[in-house]
Parts: structure tokens; C-alpha cells; sequence
């Protein structure tokens, strides 16, 4: 069997920048375990499979050891891959998935995710969030699968390295640190060892709890973020309360065969 794939650097208007994901679309569903070993012998943070179903697309996503719920950049760079390479002509796609419909337009030079909203709600502080990170938080929320950790300095989330044993310990899924931005709005990083990503350069789905949540702090609905790893990303984000549009770039790295 041979599969076509493409790798799209997402949430990034250059190669070598955003986050990487491989993109394998399918006329008809393989085996899950199938999926699970491309997803691990690929080894980004994210492969994504599709299949057209009527008028939408099915899409699911695998990490080097699992399947997740919702991706973002792996989205952005599926819809990236329809655009430019099955479907031309069209400007929307709905993907259905695992946490519901994912709506997403092209504008202009942009790609618009319309995603679900994960207001985060502050929980109790642990001690292994100041050990990990080596700085207590202001804060500490959890919304969707995701804990929240919020700081006072960008030069912080910037240069924080943590230690990614306790990380582990802190979520089952993933932890963000985020704090104001000096140019942009907010900054954040996202940190996911548990899901064999010790970091993700630029995480979509976090963004879906960080919206909400500078909404309240920054009294506006209106943002531009920057998920500050070492490859960085820049998103465009708005707050349409049930539901958060984030937009972002989308560049091709390589396109090629999987020989199965």
C-alpha cells in the first residue's frame, strides 16, 4: 500500500518556523494501530489522517504514542494541504472529530480555525507546579485538557526550562505557562511529556483555554499571541464566546510517498 503525505509547517509564514505536522489523507480508514505506528515512525508532535465523508471531512490526529482529541496545527495544516492540493476551489471545510464540528475558512493569506471554547477555572495550587517550573505562579486554572499556569514576566516563559519529570506529575495531558506579552498580547509555551512531546512549538488546542482566559484579564476579545518556543509561531486570535477563531500561516516542507 502507498500513501501519499505532506508536511506543512503550520501557525508560521516560513519554513523551519511553527509547528510541524505530517498530513496523510485517505480515500478510505486503515487500522488504528496502522496509524499509531506512522504517527510514531514520523515523530512530530502530531500526523493527522483524514477521510472525505459526504460533504466533510473525518479527521483524526496521532502523537508518537497515542491519539488525541483535538490538534490545531495539525488541523491548520490539513486544511492547508485541501486548499492547495485536493480541493482548490473551496474557502470553507468542515472537519468532524472526536470533540465535535471544526469549522475553518480561508481568508485571504490566513487559515481560520472556528474551534469549541475551554474556559479554564482556577484550581488549587500544588507545590510540584512551583518545583517544575522553579518559580511559584500567580495562578493556576484548568480548562479543557489542559492545566493553566500563569506568570508575571514574558522574559520567564521565555528562558523557563523546565524539568519535565515533575511536569508529568502536574497533568495527564498537558500544561501551559503563559503570562502578558511585551508586543503581543499574551505569550505562552505548552509542555506535553506524558503525550511524547516534551514541548510543542505551536499549539493550537491550548489556545482554546487561553482566549478565554485573557479575555477576562485584558477586557477584550481581539488578540495577537505568540507561543514563544524555540521555532515559535504567531496567532491571530477572537473570542466569539461559545466558540474562538485562531488563524495562523501555513507553509509546505515536503510532500512525498509512505511505502506500507
Amino acid at each position: 500500500m502507498t500513501l501519499k503525505f505532506y508536511q506543512v509547517d503550520a501557525f508560521t509564514s516560513k519554513v523551519f518556523g511553527g509547528n510541524p505536522a505530517a498530513v496523510v489523507p485517505l480515500e478510505n480508514w486503515i487500522e488504528d494501530e496502522l496509524m499509531q505506528k506512522i504517527g510514531m515512525e514520523n515523530n512530530l508532535s502530531e500526523t493527522a489522517f483524514f477521510v472525505k465523508e459526504n460533504s466533510k471531512y473525518h479527521i483524526r490526529w496521532f502523537t508518537p504514542v497515542n491519539e488525541v482529541n483535538l490538534c490545531g496545527h495539525a488541523t491548520l495544516a490539513s486544511s492547508y494541504v485541501i486548499f492547495n492540493f485536493i480541493e482548490k476551489e473551496i474557502n470553507e471545510i468542515v472537519f468532524t472529530s472526536k470533540s465535535g464540528d471544526l469549522i475553518v475558512n480561508r481568508e485571504n493569506y490566513l487559515i481560520s480555525l472556528n474551534f469549541p471554547i475551554n474556559p479554564p477555572q482556577k484550581i488549587e495550587f500544588d507545590e510540584t507546579i512551583e518545583k517544575a517550573f522553579q518559580q511559584k505562579p500567580i495562578e493556576v486554572l484548568r480548562g479543557g485538557n489542559y492545566t493553566l499556569v500563569i506568570y508575571e514576566d514574558e522574559n520567564f516563559i521565555r528562558n523557563c526550562k523546565p524539568n519535565f519529570e515533575l511536569v508529568k506529575k502536574i497533568d495527564p495531558h498537558g500544561v501551559i505557562i503563559s503570562s502578558k506579552g511585551n508586543e503581543a498580547d499574551f505569550v505562552s509555551r505548552m509542555f506535553a511529556p506524558n503525550e511524547g512531546i516534551d514541548e510543542d512549538p505551536v499549539t493550537g488546542s491550548s489556545h482554546t483555554v487561553l482566549i478565554p482566559y485573557w479575555t477576562e484579564k485584558l477586557s477584550k476579545k481581539i488578540f495577537r499571541a505568540l507561543q514563544v518556543s524555540k521555532r515559535g509561531g504567531e496567532l491571530f486570535c477572537e473570542n466569539l464566546e461559545t466558540r474562538v477563531k485562531i488563524s495562523g500561516n501555513a507553509v509546505l516542507y515536503a510532500t512525498g510517498n509512505l511505502f506500507l
